[in-house]
């Protein structure tokens, strides 16, 4: 694979890698989430599910036994990416590129592969003209997949819940986005960082979040996301939560978070 993306009136997709090596801190709901919150405003998005257990594209609605393609095709060279991405039922503006459990072979399949690192960014290549934003959902690891993720991402979220150990897994991150920035992707930045499953009557949620403040800054999104058992339920159901229950209270939170994302690129446009 090779090649850049070719813009159209000079359009292209930003695209924002959501990572985190530990599990359950609500990645794949943000990745979701905030991808139908974005699309909801008008904005073109594409979920990209880098994740092989394939939690995004099924909490998209997507059956992966009823498609033909997937991401692991893509990897493969077999299928062009054009041809993979698939509409998400009930939120115009929003598409996916769905994955199958068979991409966790690509892990071993690359190994010895020249530029191993870039084969997601040239996947991409072809259709950042089509979209506003490209949100990329990881799998909770920092092997070969998130590198390829990060390679070919402008940025990175992190979604993290408050508790005891998370500072010591963001700083373990932190250095491997400093790494990949210096030897892969000069353009790669911390997005910001995502206080997710917030518990308010948890006293130990403040601090944690205080402590992240005090490191991060204005990096810290002022939106922060609760624990909602509508969102818990709506992966099964196959939508996102601005479909399944656009009153919850999960459901108003990434609403707030998308509307502070947008708002962040158009205050970056205006500084660049």
């Amino acid at each position: 694979m090779g090649g850049v993306a070719v813009e159209k009136n000079g359009k292209k997709a930003k695209v924002v890698a959501l990572a985190n090596q530990k599990g359950g801190v609500g990645k794949t709901t943000t990745a979701i989430n905030l991808a139908a919150a974005v699309a909801s405003m008008g904005r073109s998005v594409l979920v990209v599910d880098s994740d092989p257990q394939g939690n995004t594209s099924s909490g998209l609605g997507v059956n992966v036994s009823e498609i033909e393609s997937h991401l692991y095709h893509c990897f493969l060279g077999e299928v062009a990416t054009e041809k993979t991405v698939c509409g998400v039922q009930g939120v115009p503006n929003l598409f996916v590129l769905p994955t199958h459990i068979d991409l966790v072979g690509v892990e071993i399949e690359l190994m010895s592969a020249p530029k191993r690192e870039r084969f997601l960014a040239d996947i991409l290549a072809p259709v950042l003209k089509d979209y506003d934003y490209v949100f990329v959902d990881c799998p909770p690891s920092l092997g070969l997949l998130t590198l390829n993720a990060l390679t070919a991402a402008d940025s990175v979220i992190i979604p993290m819940q408050c508790e005891y150990f998370a500072l010591e897994g963001l700083g373990q991150l932190v250095r491997t986005i400093r790494l990949v920035k210096n030897s892969y992707n000069k353009r790669l930045s911390i997005e910001g960082l995502l206080l997710t499953m917030f518990d308010r009557r948890n006293r130990l949620t403040y601090q944690v979040a205080r402590e992240i403040k005090k490191h991060f800054h204005d990096r810290v999104y002022d939106t922060v996301i609760p624990r909602n058992v509508r969102l818990s339920e709506c992966p099964s159901h196959g939508k996102p939560i601005n479909v399944y229950d656009p009153l919850s209270a999960g459901s108003l939170s990434y609403l707030s978070l998308g509307k502070e994302f947008v708002k962040r690129q158009r205050q970056k446009k205006k500084v660049a």
